[in-house]
């Protein structure tokens, strides 16, 4: 079987890439097919995370396995992670930069004889040249712990210590 896959890049434009890809294959394969097909070297580190249809982040799949219990990439195929249940995992690109794509399997077809697999079958949008900054949760608590440090600072009195 032949898995349609919608890779989308979160960016603010439109840009996402749509592959196909042998259901055997593994998230190792894919990350190779995703890093090639939005134009990017594949020497940087890069994990695929479950998600449910929120798209919220659950277990890490990295590329390399760290730990004999954990999955990972080198060799988790395809068909036992898309299910009918779950048909959506995160990307992430390079941790420097968190290049962040929103994967999700759109059609389970038959291969077409003859071609060579994986494809990429549609491409819209242009990759920009600097990853998005991310406004992570703890960077509002950071922010928050700052705004508290300058006011307590303002109340300072050297005095007060001596």
């Amino acid at each position: 079987m032949i898995f349609r896959i919608r890779v989308i890049l979160d960016v603010k434009e439109d840009v996402f890439r749509d592959l196909e890809i042998e259901d055997t294959a593994t998230l190792q394969e894919l990350s190779d097919t995703i890093t090639q097909a939005f134009g990017f070297l594949g020497n940087e580190m890069a994990s695929f995370y479950l998600t449910n249809d929120t798209w919220q982040q659950g277990e890490e799949l990295p590329l390399m396995e760290l730990d004999p219990s954990q999955l990972s990439m080198q060799n988790e195929p395809l068909d036992k992670l898309f299910t009918a249940d779950n048909h959506k995992l995160l990307y992430i690109y390079d941790f420097l930069s968190m290049w962040t794509f929103f994967v999700e399997l759109m059609e389970v077809a038959e291969p077409v004889a003859g071609a060579g697999y994986p494809l990429l079958i549609y491409a819209e949008g242009e990759v920009p040249e600097e990853a998005p900054e991310k406004l992570f949760e703890s960077d509002d608590a950071a922010n928050d712990f700052e705004a508290d440090q300058e006011d307590s600072e303002e109340d300072y009195n050297e005095q007060d210590y001596y």
